[in-house]
């Protein structure tokens, strides 16, 4: 088993995107801007920030 982390920052704010975006913030644990979130480093989780990744930033990846 890999326990590779992810830090992902949110950087802009959801007001005005689609519900499915708003959506995935909210299941990668963000929902304020500057919040920081640490997740394991899974394809699920590379797929959600892809999804969302004009929202996000990915600060370290270990």
């Amino acid at each position: 088993m890999s326990d590779k982390t992810i830090v992902i920052e949110q950087t802009k704010s959801p007001i005005g995107r689609p519900a499915f975006q708003r959506q995935t913030l909210k299941g990668l644990g963000l929902n304020k801007i500057g919040r920081r979130a640490t997740l394991k480093d899974t394809p699920d989780v590379r797929g959600m920030v892809a999804t969302v990744a004009h929202l996000v930033r990915v600060v370290d990846a270990k």
